[in-house]
């Protein structure tokens, strides 16, 4: 879900929150930053939720096992939510999915978890420290190979000023 602030991206993931939790079935909403996972009814990071690796890399898995609470947490949701995804390095992305998919013991995107990623794509590129504008873009989610799975909805209209 590719909005700029204020086009209802947090009241778009409540109201999935509250469906899913509504049907009975389960929900993890996490963010990149602690801010942001403050924002999202009991929220956690998307470090401490699939245990990523600080200094990741092209065949970086998260670092959870089988039978772990977060193994035991993951396999069971109907819908996971992640705010503020643009900011996260591609290969973060990648180790989740290389990970889902062995946790999940299928060959599916994510393990066929759906995911909704949230953020504003055109705010901020993952940091690269002391990275070139070029390395910086390359560690972009959209310059993964999962990105080809991602569908896009777009959120345009600026509801703060809406009346």
């Amino acid at each position: 879900m590719d909005g700029p602030g204020g086009t209802g991206k947090i009241f778009l993931y409540r109201a999935l929150l509250a469906t899913v939790k509504r049907r009975g079935e389960i929900a993890v909403p996490i963010a990149t930053s602690g801010i942001a996972a403050t924002l999202l009814h009991q929220g956690r990071t998307s470090h401490s939720t699939f245990q990523l690796p600080l200094q990741p890399d092209s065949n970086s898995t998260c670092s959870f096992t089988k039978r772990s609470k977060t193994a035991t947490l993951l396999k069971h949701p109907a819908i996971i939510i992640w705010d503020e995804a643009p900011m996260t390095h591609r290969y973060h992305f990648e180790a989740v999915d290389r990970s889902l998919k062995d946790l999940m013991e299928n060959d599916l995107p994510f393990g066929g978890k759906i995911i909704v990623f949230g953020g504003d794509f055109r705010q901020v590129l993952p940091v690269v420290r002391n990275g070139t504008r070029a390395q910086m873009i390359d560690a972009s989610f959209v310059k993964s190979l999962i990105w080809r799975h991602v569908n896009i909805l777009h959120l345009r209209e600026n509801m703060r000023f809406m009346r």
